[in-house]
């Protein structure tokens, strides 16, 4: 099953508030002078320039909400040690589970004894927590048996900046495979909401043209085209 992402909520027109907020620095003008004088030519030079200086807190001013699904609580559990966001998702304890929903990773997918194992322990579990339930166990106790790799749904608020960190870490070709897909799809919809914010975005082999990890990959990205291709 792949990860879907959607975009729910965003600010409009981020582009030129984050423009608007970070030209207020340096102008005696009011921040509403400042954006009614905003082309998006004149936005995407100034973001570029921030881009370059490092001069990421004005891109704060920008949120954007998307809606994930498909995701297995193995991921989740990365997902929100980015703190510097908001998280609601769906809880295991209110909503019964009907089917075995295991996310099954590519590489046992790939591997028909690695599978059919895989699928009979993911089925037991899901058997067993159906059975406790019926027995008048609590959902919330029930769920003690399910894995990990259990869907899960949710939804998620990131400022423009902290989605430049998350994209950072978690577009890496060594991220996770599924934080990997995830962030993927919310580069995509980040930056067509909002292009010149995250014209460019991911690793650093593809901002900086040279990789920061202490243990590269050793395949770096070319740029951003062929990172979210793949």
């Amino acid at each position: 099953m792949s990860v879907y992402v959607k975009l729910i909520a965003s600010t409009p027109e981020a582009d030129k508030i984050v423009a608007a907020a970070a030209k207020i620095c340096y102008s005696p003008s009011g921040a509403a002078e400042i954006l009614d004088g905003l082309d998006a030519g004149k936005a995407a030079s100034f973001l570029a320039m921030l881009r370059r200086a490092g001069h990421f807190s004005p891109f704060e001013h920008a949120s954007f909400t998307f809606a994930v699904e498909g995701l297995s609580r193995v991921a989740t559990h990365q997902l929100v040690r980015h703190r510097v966001a908001s998280y609601s998702q769906q809880s295991q304890r209110y909503v019964e589970m009907k089917g075995n929903g295991c996310i099954t990773p590519p590489s046992v997918a790939e591997n028909a004894e690695a599978l059919a194992l895989f699928n009979e322990q993911s089925e037991a579990a899901f058997e067993t927590y159906r059975k406790l339930v019926a027995l008048g166990i609590p959902r919330e106790d029930a769920r003690f048996i399910l894995p990990h790799g259990f869907e899960t749904r949710l939804v998620v608020t990131m400022n423009a900046r902290e989605l430049h960190h998350f994209f950072a870490l978690r577009l890496c070709r060594r991220a996770q495979w599924e934080i990997r897909e995830t962030a993927i799809g919310m580069l995509r919809e980040a930056r067509a909401a909002a292009p010149q914010l995250f014209s460019l975005a991911g690793p650093s082999c593809v901002t900086e043209g040279k990789c920061s990890e202490a243990h590269p990959c050793g395949n770096p990205y070319k740029d951003m085209e062929q990172m979210l291709s793949e």
